[in-house]
């Protein structure tokens, strides 16, 4: 059995075990977040796929609506320290109360498991890049430039290495080199025990 397809089957699984694990998060959750703020429940974010191509990646709303506008348009300064801090802001204004507890456990990223089922996604794999965050990042650190392409020979991962080895700890490049070093290794095994890593990972920010 080739690594692609036990790969499929290993995210199958996963993902059905949780979607009824936590099926009570899918009632409770909504309502938290129409209590909290107003906007949509689920938010879509355009992402960057398998060899290159576009998906939008499905979370549970954690910040004000029109976020991205916020930043992008409306708050210079905002953006700013966005960049300079590799794309990831330790203090964000833009997240809701109840978005920094859904964050700090990442349950927003729960609706992933249907990323999971269309096979969009994986189980386990790189971050799912923004297009802008790439095409900045390759400039702001040249030497990544060769990674990129084999970080996007394979779908991009709900979990990965960054995820239980520092995730915003870590900058940019030394993501880039983790990403393909694992999209170069494509071992199941190696899979799994992400996924096992994974749980402490999550707990670990509280």
């Amino acid at each position: 059995m080739t690594y692609d397809i036990q790969k499929r089957i290993l995210d199958l699984a996963v993902a059905l075990l949780l979607m009824i694990m936590f099926l009570p998060f899918w009632i409770i959750i909504p309502m938290l977040i129409l209590l909290d703020s107003a906007g949509p429940i689920i938010f879509t974010h355009r992402r960057v796929g398998k060899n290159g191509k576009v998906i939008y990646l499905y979370k549970f709303r954690s910040m004000v609506q029109d976020a991205d506008e916020i930043l992008y348009t409306k708050n210079k300064e905002l953006l700013k320290k966005f960049k300079a801090a590799d794309w990831k802001l330790q203090h964000d204004p833009r997240i809701t109360r109840l978005g920094r507890i859904l964050r700090s456990l990442t349950i927003d990223e729960f609706p992933q498991l249907f990323n999971v089922l269309k096979g969009e996604m994986s189980m386990v794999g790189p971050r799912a890049y923004i297009q802008k965050e790439l095409d900045e990042q390759k400039m702001k650190y040249p030497h990544t430039k060769k990674l990129i392409p084999l970080i996007l020979s394979v779908k991009p991962g709900i979990t990965g290495p960054w995820q239980v080895a520092g995730r915003n700890e870590i900058p940019f490049d030394k993501r880039a080199q983790m990403d393909a070093e694992y999209a170069r290794q494509k071992s199941i095994w190696n899979d799994m025990l992400i996924l096992i890593k994974t749980p402490k990972a999550m707990l670990s920010k509280w």
